[in-house]
């Protein structure tokens, strides 16, 4: 069962989001003001080569969407797994972005063996995909870019291109170049957000073309989380109804079915902010809306986190991985239907 089904008339609360609650930092999406239609999970029709899936991203691309995840460190030297589907149920895998960690990367960060957090984006004729090499706990971290002309391996002229560095930070930063995501403003102008743990989530405006950040472009605050746990990270921001809506992880990935993993959202009329949530707090200030969250105990799936959100014509999806309590905690990937409530916030149905 999953953790929690909106859209329910008897639902049963977990512990853990009834003390988020009370606490004061999120609302309990079935709580909303405004209700959101009802949507059919689209969790227990999922089939394929779902596991391992960790930080998944994904585009659709003509008839076929392309999911691209974190580097298992059994896959190396090999990095970047991708998947396809045709219908976001049946998923198989495809194969691998780059045959080994890149040469610059491996130099910058020695220590690194994997890519981690890919993030997709289509624009000019042109894929860019934007990942990071870190090492745990560390903020010694840099994000790269590789571009395609096709996602289809069989399309003339496919062939990823690795471009390179894009942003770093040493140690001595106070933020953490990891977690990239992509994202075009009403304006027309591009940005890359990142970040994780430290000062919390940045944005940079980028050159649209190369993908890289505009000369002497200065880093924004988007979000933090000023008092312990001090953990955010994972940022995906979209547009929706003359808003933004910035998407993080709170808590702790990375441990099997003892994550704590949670999502929340806020949202802006710019940009670069200020973010809110539902009841007005900044992010900058710790604040967000819950958007996905696992119980305890029983409850099979924990650490609903890391997602992408895409829109497909006019439906919207939240794509995250879970950690399988029922095998050995496994990363597993998750897709629910987005809905919007009559004022404009997300209720994922899981």
């Amino acid at each position: 069962m999953p953790a929690h089904a909106p859209g329910s008339a008897r639902r049963r609360i977990s512990r853990r989001q009834m003390l988020l609650a009370s606490a004061g930092l999120v609302a309990l999406p079935w709580c909303h003001r405004g209700q959101a239609q009802t949507l059919q999970p689209l969790n227990p029709k999922l089939s394929g080569d779902l596991y391992p899936i960790h930080d998944p991203c994904l585009i659709k691309a003509a008839d076929t969407y392309y999911l691209f995840c974190t580097t298992p460190r059994a896959d190396a030297p090999a990095q970047i797994p991708w998947y396809r589907s045709n219908d976001l149920l049946r998923w198989e895998r495809g194969g691998h972005v780059l045959t080994e960690l890149p040469t610059w990367a491996k130099r910058e960060i020695p220590k690194a063996q994997t890519c981690w957090a890919p993030d997709i984006s289509f624009f000019d004729g042109q894929y860019y995909l934007y990942y990071a090499c870190s090492t745990f706990g560390s903020n010694h971290s840099v994000v790269g870019l590789a571009t395609n002309t096709s996602l289809d391996p069989h399309a003339p002229g496919f062939g990823w291109r690795d471009r390179g560095l894009v942003l770093q930070s040493q140690s001595h930063d106070d933020f953490n170049a990891i977690d990239p995501n992509r994202v075009a403003d009403l304006e027309g102008r591009h940005w890359l957000a990142f970040g994780s743990f430290w000062s919390g989530l940045k944005i940079v405006q980028i050159d649209p073309h190369s993908g890289l950040p505009l000369a002497d472009a200065p880093r924004h605050n988007l979000a933090r989380r000023p008092r312990p746990p001090d953990a955010i990270e994972a940022v995906c921001i979209i547009q929706r109804a003359g808003n933004y809506y910035l998407f993080a992880s709170f808590d702790f990935c990375c441990r099997g079915a003892d994550s704590s993993y949670y999502t929340v959202v806020g949202r802006s009329q710019e940009i670069l902010g200020p973010y809110v949530d539902r009841n007005g707090k900044p992010m900058l200030e710790g604040g967000g809306t819950l958007v996905l969250a696992a119980g305890t105990g029983e409850d099979r799936w924990r650490g609903p986190g890391h997602v992408a959100v895409v829109r497909d014509g006019e439906k919207d999806f939240i794509v995250y991985h879970s950690y399988d309590a029922s095998h050995d905690g496994r990363p597993t990937l998750r897709i629910a239907p987005l809905g919007w409530t009559s004022d404009n916030w997300p209720v994922a149905f899981v």
